[in-house]
This record gives structure tokens, sequence and C-alpha cells, in this order.
């Protein structure tokens, strides 16, 4: 098989099968914890006096649950790509000799920069929280918070590889990383909306989240390493004569 074609589908199957571990594990665990939010939200629009269609409610959440495992396999399949790109221009820098290793630190790194900077500064909330109104503000901050972490970690990557011979760069790296992520998280503007839900919920919910969100980004890892471990795509292509 190809090495180019091969390299794709250990990065997608990968990242699918990570993906659907992820929809099972919110769909029975995180769930729940959703709709009791959401349970909150509509008895505090009862209360204002609010139109509240229960019916309208109850079909999309139907619709939204329907859809987690699709939504799954695309998330899956869009970090899975990630992981495999980085993986290939990274590889050969990558400390261990074992692949599988070497992906799972990889998925580590990139878990810090993509979910746990971010996840620090705007922690998930559920659908209760947060005003229509300040949706587009959160978005931006979210992903211009996001964009400036994995920046940040890119640099910082080409910083230790290009300098790795150097003794001190060990310390001298990570500590500059911390100071700009310490100033990011400061420069950023907090997350506009005063939370009214109880915050036993929202606290419930944000745990669940980052286990989950942890867990996937450690599946993904390891199924990336097992595959590329078996497959070895970074092997040149064996030629067979007639």
């Amino acid at each position: 098989m190809n090495n180019v074609l091969l390299f794709v589908i250990i990065s997608v199957v990968s990242g699918i099968i990570a993906g659907e571990i992820l929809s099972v594990v919110n769909y029975f665990v995180v769930e729940p914890t959703t709709d009791r939010a959401i349970g909150y939200e509509t008895q505090r629009d009862i209360l204002k006096g609010e139109p509240v269609n229960l019916n309208q409610i109850h079909d999309y959440r139907i619709w939204q649950k329907s859809g987690t495992f699709v939504a799954g396999a695309f998330i899956g399949i869009a970090y899975g790509s990630l992981l495999g790109i980085a993986y290939a221009f990274s590889r050969k820098y990558l400390p261990f000799t074992d692949e599988r290793k070497k992906a799972i630190l990889l998925a580590a790194l990139l878990y810090l920069a993509i979910y746990l900077v971010p996840f620090s500064k705007y922690p998930a909330n559920p659908p209760s929280v947060g005003d229509p109104d300040t949706i587009t503000l959160r978005d931006h901050l979210y992903a211009t918070y996001q964009i400036a972490s994995v920046t940040i970690a890119v640099i910082m990557g080409v910083l230790f590889f290009k300098y790795r011979y150097i003794s001190t760069i060990k310390f001298i790296v990570p500590a500059i990383y911390v100071l700009l992520i310490a100033s990011i998280y400061f420069l950023w503007a907090p997350n506009p909306d005063k939370i009214m839900t109880p915050m036993d919920t929202v606290n419930t919910f944000r745990a669940l989240s980052g286990i989950t969100q942890t867990l996937f980004f450690l599946l993904i890892g390891v199924f990336f390493g097992i595959l590329w471990n078996k497959f070895k795509p970074h092997e040149p292509a064996k030629v067979t004569t007639v």
C-alpha cells in the first residue's frame, strides 16, 4: 500500500475510534448533566413569564443526542488528521524510540495547547450558561485564545528543537512558555456572562467535560501510536519484482 495512503488511513481511523468512544462517554456521562442544566434554564424562563415550548426543547434534545456519534466521527477525523500532520513533521525530533510513546507524547502536547490551556481561562459551561447576545464575543475570545496558545506552543517547540544541544534549553523553554501563557491569561478578557445555573451542576459539567476530553486525546494518541507502530508508514515502501 502507498505510504501516503497508509498515513491518511492511520490518522483517520485512529481519530474515528477515539471520537466514537468520546461520543459514547458523552452520551451516557455528560448528557444527563446537560439535561439537568437545561431544566434549570427552562424553569428560570417559566418563572420570568417567558414563553417556553417544552415539546420543542424535548425534540431538539433528541435530535442533538442522535447526532452525537456523527459529530464524534467528524471531530475524531479532524483531530486525527491534525495529530497525523504534526507527527509527520515532528516524529524524528520526539524522544523515545517506541512509536507508541512518541504518539502519546505528541497527543499530550496537543491536548495541552489546544484544550487544557484554553480550558484554564474559559472552562466548559453547560448550555444554560451564557447570554445568546454574547455568543459571538465568547466564540471570538475562545478561538483567539486557543490560536494564541497553539502559536506559543509551536514557537516553543521550534525553539527547543533548534537549540536542543544547549544543556540549559530544557529549563529556558519551559520558563518562557509559562511566562507567555501567564501573559495571555491576564491579557484576554474574562467570560462576560454571569452564571445563573447552580454551581454544583456547572462544576460537575466542567469536570466531566475535562475528563472526557482528556480521555479523547489519550485514546487518539494510543490508537495512532499502535497503528503507526504496526504498519510503519515512515519506512520506505517495499518494491517487489517478478
